[in-house]
């Protein structure tokens, strides 16, 4: 048997990012089965089969994919990997929560389907959308908006780490930095939603997961018509696929949105 013959042909993915990064590495044949939630690439909704939802499923339906490898996310999927392994499948769980977890987890899966040079490739290309960041970061003469990102407003819920830190890499400071390490959404609430009218954010970013965001929900909260955002027009949205992904597009595509955003608020 030969080196290639060892690795996994048939993978199912039960979060979107390792599908967004097998095609990335030209290893989208190997996928049989995809999470319904999964955007990116849009292609792969139209070519692979949902298997699961992110924090449910049917053993039965990834079963009938014939998976060799099942890719995982983080404590939310526990459940599912343990009915999985109960099952008899091998299961990888990946728990990356911050900038620098995202490239680990494209080298390791690079690793797991024999695409290190791809990985690598790849990772050059984030690390490069990293540095344009902090160049235009710099380029803004230490003007540095402050920043409340929102990615569910019922309850209000700050921003996860890897959030916190690619708005740090902008150029823009987090206002709720301190909570942005706290592996659950639970920890992320905000029992009182004047706490961002008090700690004044210059620009706010909606990303609710799942549903439209509604600025102008946002605008007519109470107590927050003094917040300078609000009273500046500087409520945004960026859609959750862009940026509360953990992968690539999280880099690639809410990064430069960021360094947007912040950029057109520094020349007003």
């Amino acid at each position: 048997m030969s080196g290639s013959d060892r690795l996994p042909q048939r993978i199912a993915c039960l979060s979107s990012e390792t599908v967004e990064v097998l095609y990335d590495l030209g290893q989208a044949d190997r996928i049989a089965g995809i999470s319904g939630f999964t955007m990116r690439p849009t292609r792969a909704r139209k070519e692979k089969p949902k298997i699961s939802g992110f924090s449910s499923m049917q053993v039965e339906r990834v079963l009938a994919v014939h998976p060799d490898l099942v890719l995982a996310f983080s404590d939310l999927q526990a459940d599912m990997c343990r009915n999985l392994i109960e099952a008899g499948l091998t299961v990888h769980v990946f728990n990356q929560r911050s900038v620098e977890g995202i490239l680990d987890m494209v080298d390791t899966l690079g690793r797991l389907v024999g695409a290190q040079d791809r990985a690598a490739a790849l990772i050059d290309t984030l690390e490069s959308t990293l540095a344009a960041a902090r160049r235009a970061a710099q380029a803004r003469g230490g003007r540095r908006p402050r920043v409340y990102f929102e990615e569910w407003d019922e309850p209000p819920i700050c921003g996860i780490r890897w959030v916190s830190e690619l708005i740090e890499i902008a150029g823009g400071e987090d206002i709720f930095a301190e909570r942005a390490h706290a592996p659950g959404a639970r920890e992320r609430i905000l029992a009182d939603p004047l706490e961002v009218a008090v700690r004044q954010p210059d620009i706010i970013i909606g990303s609710w997961c799942g549903k439209h965001f509604r600025p102008e929900r946002v605008q007519a909260r109470p107590g927050w018509s003094d917040i300078p955002a609000i009273r500046q027009g500087q409520v945004h949205e960026i859609k959750s696929p862009l940026i509360l992904t953990p992968g690539p597009a999280a880099i690639r595509e809410g990064l430069p949105t960021l360094v947007k955003l912040f950029d057109d608020w520094a020349r007003h």
